[in-house]
């Protein structure tokens, strides 16, 4: 017979817990996650635009890569890698670098880790003392969180749909002096929108204008975080660049980011990789090896053997791209007609990702009765009366009531997208008060 286990309510104050724990904030993707699957298990039908992941009945992982994980795990390879990554897949990740974005890095600047979530991390803990500055975007994936868990300070740059939501030289310049890292991420999460590759060069010329600055003054320099698992993603004349792809010098003070997770619509296989200045990597890897933040051995040796079949991988994403973009161009036409047709709605064109940008216009109306005030009550009464779920973008740090969503599409159905659409317009309608 088992003992049954009483313990003490915890204090009001949270006293137990430390200042951390006491202040870091849960997912708010992952709550409307949990309120969405609440309606489902209610038999409710709900159209889930929510969460950045693949649905495998729609999206599944390449067909060579799974042989390669199943080959991996038939022939033993369940020990425990090299917890910087295994060599062969550092080479891979090199080749694949080179013969996809013409950038040569060597091994000893690239680390793997499980998923590009620990390498953000990684970073802000290797660079970041408490209290330096980190200046970023928002909306964007994230940040708000590292920095608390950091002991940052966070100097953010609200970014808007007339700026296709990435921040100007202008608005950087007069933020760079007292930085130590800027954040950037293109294709983005959440808005999907691409940052033109002549924008992109604007703002890492005051990165190196900046670092020569600073080795005349002998002060540490200021570093690029460049976030790109999503640069295989991108629709219509939209063109994905990278920072030392236009302006090589910056190669000493840039970190790229990527995994498999969204080029390969594998996002429980884990593998994600960082390229970086070689000093860099290996402080960050010691700090990252004492969390175990390691890929799985099986996900490695397969990577490392797909990642080298340029063939497959054009094949695979060139029907990824396909879906994909259907089901943005569902999406984008539904809501530039209910714009056509007078309701407050504004939509973004597809770019990249996974994702489509579109502004709501109810904050400040009602609906049968019900005051409309902010992003959150608009939200609900979409996923209420339409079934139609989707992400504020509070979510991702901005403040402003502004009535901006984030829809994603990896987890629908095209049929699922074309039964909701006439919904929503209704709901939006009989709101707006058309």
């Amino acid at each position: 017979m088992s003992t049954p286990l009483r313990f003490a309510p915890a204090p009001e104050s949270g006293a137990a817990l430390s200042a951390l724990a006491r202040g870091v904030q849960g997912s708010v993707i992952l709550k409307i996650a949990a309120e969405i699957r609440a309606m489902k298990a209610r038999g409710e039908d709900v159209c889930n635009l929510t969460v950045g992941d693949f649905d495998p009945a729609f999206f599944p992982i390449p067909g060579s890569l799974d042989e390669e994980i199943r080959k991996a795990l038939s022939s033993g390879q369940t020990n425990y890698p090299a917890s910087d990554g295994i060599l062969p897949l550092r080479e891979a990740i090199s080749a694949y670098y080179h013969r996809e974005l013409q950038l040569d890095y060597p091994v000893d600047g690239i680390l793997v880790t499980a998923g590009a979530r620990p390498l953000l991390y990684g970073i802000y803990r290797t660079l970041l003392d408490p209290g330096d500055v980190v200046l970023y975007p928002v909306p964007s994936w994230n940040n708000d969180h590292y920095v608390h868990l950091s002991g940052a300070r966070a100097v953010e740059i609200p970014v808007h749909a007339s700026s296709n939501f990435f921040p100007t030289a202008e608005r950087l310049a007069p933020h760079l002096g007292n930085a130590r890292l800027l954040v950037l991420n293109s294709p983005a999460n959440p808005t999907g929108t691409v940052i033109a590759p002549e924008e992109l060069k604007k703002l890492g010329e005051l990165v190196l204008a900046e670092n020569r600055h600073r080795a005349w003054r002998g002060r540490r320099p200021l570093y690029l975080l460049y976030d790109q698992v999503y640069w295989t993603l991108t629709f219509g004349g939209a063109v994905h660049a990278t920072p030392v792809g236009l302006l090589p010098d910056l190669a000493p003070y840039t970190i790229l980011l990527d995994a498999i997770s969204k080029s390969f619509c594998a996002t429980g296989l884990r593998v994600g990789w960082g390229l970086m200045p070689p000093v860099i990597r290996s402080r960050m890897a010691d700090i990252l090896g004492h969390v175990g933040a390691w890929a799985p051995k099986p996900e490695q040796v397969a990577t490392a053997a797909f990642l080298g079949r340029a063939d497959a991988i054009g094949a695979f994403q060139a029907g990824m791209k396909r879906g994909i973009k259907e089901r943005l161009d569902l999406l984008y036409d539904g809501f530039a007609a209910m714009r056509a047709a007078g309701l407050p709605v504004y939509v973004v064109e597809p770019q990249g990702a996974i994702y489509l940008s579109v502004k709501i216009g109810l904050v400040g109306k009602s609906h049968r009765g019900n005051p409309l005030r902010t992003n959150e009550d608009v939200r609900e009464l979409i996923l209420r009366e339409a079934g139609f779920g989707i992400v504020p973008f509070q979510a991702f740090g901005l403040k402003e009531e502004s009535g901006w969503f984030r829809i994603s599409v990896g987890s629908v159905s095209v049929d699922d997208i074309r039964s909701a659409l006439p919904r929503v317009r209704a709901v939006i309608e009989e709101a707006a008060g058309t």
